[in-house]
C-alpha cells in the first residue's frame, strides 16, 4: 500500500471517528432539525406606511413562454429543432448545458452526429456572453429536485434573461428540469409546459455508448456512465432511496427508476405529454395537438414534417429479450408501489 493511500485511509478513519462523537452527532441533528422546520403559513401583504407600485407585466407573468422537459436521448433535440424551424419562435437548446452555449470562447464547435439536420446548438445565444456570470454549473448535478418553495434567485435571473432577450416567442428545451417542474410552474405560472418521453427500453439502448462492452449479461460490471445516470442518482437518492446504488446496484434498474419518476413528474406538472414514438409515427397529427395546446398557429407543417427521420423500432430486442427487461421492470414497479403508493 502506498504512503498516499495510507494517509488517505487514516484521514477517513479520523473523520469517521470525529463524526461518531456524541457532541458532534447532537450538533448535526440540531442542524438537520433547523433546516427541516416548516415556516408558518403567512403571505406578503401591504404595509401601512407607503405603497409599492409595480408597473408593467413581469417576466414571470408572460403567457408566451414554452418550456420543454425531457430526459437525455429521448428525442428532445428533434423537438427543439421543430421549434427552431418555426419562424415565430426563438428556440433555446439545453440552457443548463455545461458547454455554455452563450460563451463563444468555451462552447466549442462539436455537434453530435446523431442529431440529424443540426449544424449548431448556439445560434440563438450569440451575443449573450455576459450572462455567463449568471450561470451555475452545479445546476447539472445538484438540487435536481426543486419543489415550489425552493429559493434560487440566480436561476430565476438566468432564465429571465433568456426570455427577455428572445426576439420571438421564447421556447426553452431542457434535459435537466423534469424534477424542477414544480418550481418552474410556480415562478412562470402562465407559461406552457411540454413533456416529451420515449420508450424506456429503446432509450436505454441509446443511452449506452458501447452496447458490446455493456451488454445485458455483464452490464452490472461494465456500465460506464455517459448521460449523468450516476450523477442524477447520487443527488436524488436522498429523496428517492431506490436510486441509491447500495440498494439498486443494477444500472438498468436505476435507469428505469429515474425514467419512471421523471415520467410521473412530467405527467403531473406539464400541460401536454408527447411520446417520441407517436411523434415519429404521426408527426402532423401530434404537432397539431401540441401547437393547439400552446396556441401556435403559424407553424409551417409541411416543412416541419419533412424533418422527421424515425429511428428503427424496438431496437431493444437486439440488446436483450423480453424476459430480461420485464423482470427488472417488474421489480422496480413493485418497489415504486411500496414507496409512492399505487394509483387506482
Amino acid at each position: 500500500m502506498s504512503f498516499k493511500t495510507q494517509v488517505k485511509d487514516l484521514s477517513v478513519k479520523i473523520f469517521q471517528k470525529f463524526l461518531s462523537q456524541p457532541p458532534v452527532q447532537v450538533m448535526l441533528d440540531d442542524k438537520i432539525a433547523d433546516s427541516n422546520q416548516l415556516l408558518p403559513s403567512i403571505h406578503n401583504q401591504a404595509q401601512p406606511y407607503f405603497t409599492v407600485n409595480s408597473t408593467g407585466q413581469t417576466v414571470s407573468e408572460r403567457d408566451d413562454i414554452v418550456f420543454i422537459s425531457s430526459r437525455f436521448r429521448s428525442g428532445s433535440t428533434l423537438l427543439w429543432n421543430i421549434f427552431r424551424q418555426t419562424e415565430s419562435c426563438t428556440s433555446y437548446y439545453e440552457p443548463f448545458n455545461e458547454r455554455r452555449w452563450f460563451n463563444s470562447a468555451v462552447r466549442g464547435e462539436r455537434v453530435d452526429n446523431t442529431h440529424r439536420g443540426v449544424n449548431d446548438y448556439w445560434r440563438e445565444y450569440d451575443g449573450m456572453d455576459d450572462i455567463d456570470s449568471l450561470y451555475n454549473e452545479d445546476w447539472i448535478r445538484s438540487r435536481l429536485l426543486m419543489m415550489e418553495d425552493v429559493w434560487d434567485p440566480q436561476m430565476n435571473r438566468f432564465i429571465d434573461q433568456l426570455v427577455t432577450r428572445a426576439p420571438l416567442r421564447p421556447v426553452l428545451q431542457f434535459n435537466r428540469i423534469d424534477f424542477r417542474l414544480p418550481w418552474l410552474r410556480k415562478h412562470y405560472p402562465n407559461a406552457r409546459f411540454l413533456h416529451l418521453y420515449r420508450h424506456p427500453r429503446d432509450q436505454w439502448c441509446s443511452f449506452l455508448t458501447d452496447e458490446q462492452v455493456m451488454n445485458s449479461r455483464v452490464v452490472e460490471q461494465t456500465y460506464q456512465d455517459a448521460f449523468y445516470l450516476d450523477v442524477w442518482c447520487n443527488d436524488l437518492a436522498k429523496y428517492f432511496p431506490v436510486l441509491d446504488k447500495r440498494h439498486t446496484p443494477h444500472p438498468y434498474q436505476r435507469f428505469y427508476y429515474l425514467w419512471k419518476l421523471s415520467f410521473l413528474f412530467g405527467q403531473k406538472y406539464s400541460d401536454h405529454s408527447i411520446s417520441f414514438e407517436s411523434l415519429n409515427e404521426n408527426p402532423e397529427q401530434e404537432l397539431e395537438k401540441m401547437f393547439d395546446v400552446i396556441g401556435l398557429q403559424d407553424a409551417p407543417m409541411e416543412k416541419l414534417c419533412g424533418i422527421f427521420q424515425a429511428p428503427p423500432k424496438e431496437r431493444w430486442r437486439k440488446y436483450a429479450d423480453e424476459q430480461w427487461f420485464s423482470e427488472h421492470e417488474m421489480e422496480c414497479e413493485h418497489n415504486l408501489n411500496q414507496m409512492l403508493g399505487k394509483s387506482s
